[in-house]
């Protein structure tokens, strides 16, 4: 194990799975085994951090206070307070999460949104890393988070998975999420084929430098990113899956 000072906790809070692993600061990578359990249905707050319990006792750091703790969750945050509801209960709209988590854990946390703690995991570890000018991470999930990084700063809260279709009245991670490809049964074909919509719209919205995929289809790539034709550089992400797990825990440090 590296040393008390150079390690932290991740939780990842997802639609489906809360992942959770010990992360070296250092080399950004797992130094313990990555424990998921399913995400409780309906996905309430107090069943959610009953869960978040649990891995944490898996991970034998429930009651260590002196490794610092990151949770990355599926809402836009400000201030603490989640003020939306992506494929979790509306009750996390204008909650008090930060406070709520650090009183349900009985220890202090840094709170921050799942796709922004992927991008920070990138920049700092991975596929963004050094990459001047503005990096978009995009995950593809259950929804589509997006982290927006500009040489090397987090602009928080993006959102970019909710941009609109005209005229379809369905946001784009309706349309084009890991998820559509399962709940439909596309083909790696007809799936890229949504996404080619969707990089292709974001990239004229903001004429992005890189895009890095992130989520756990990223492992994947080879299947549907030699499909897309963009004029930005787009490329998997590092970290795949554990990048939420290793941008929240370097971020707890910070």
């Amino acid at each position: 194990m590296a040393s008390e000072g150079a390690r932290a906790v991740g939780v990842d809070i997802g639609g489906t799975g809360i992942k959770a692993g010990v992360v070296d600061l250092a080399e950004g990578v797992l130094i313990s085994d990555r424990v998921k359990v399913s995400t409780p249905a309906g996905a309430e707050p107090d069943d959610v951090i009953g869960a978040v319990r649990e891995v944490l006792d898996r991970l034998g750091v429930a009651d260590d206070a002196s490794v610092p703790l990151g949770v990355a969750f599926p809402a836009i945050v400000k201030g603490g307070r989640t003020l939306s509801a992506a494929n979790v209960s509306d009750k996390w709209i204008d909650f008090a999460a930060e406070d709520f988590f650090e009183q349900g854990l009985g220890r202090d946390i840094h709170f921050a949104n799942d796709a922004d703690v992927a991008g920070i995991a990138e920049v700092r570890y991975g596929a963004a890393r050094g990459q001047k000018g503005l990096t978009i991470l995009t995950t593809l999930g259950t929804g589509i988070g997006s982290a927006m990084i500009y040489d090397g700063v987090l602009v928080p809260n993006s959102e970019l998975g909710h941009v609109q279709r005209a005229k379809h009245g369905k946001d784009a991670e309706a349309y084009a999420a890991y998820s559509a490809m399962e709940r439909e049964d596309l083909t790696w074909h007809k799936w890229a084929k949504r996404l080619q919509w969707y990089y292709s719209h974001i990239e004229f919205l903001f004429s992005p430098d890189l895009f890095v995929v992130g989520g756990g289809v990223s492992k994947h790539a080879d299947e549907f990113l030699p499909m897309l034709e963009l004029k930005t550089p787009i490329v998997p992400a590092v970290h795949r899956n554990n990048a939420g797990i290793i941008g929240a825990a370097a971020l707890s440090a910070d």
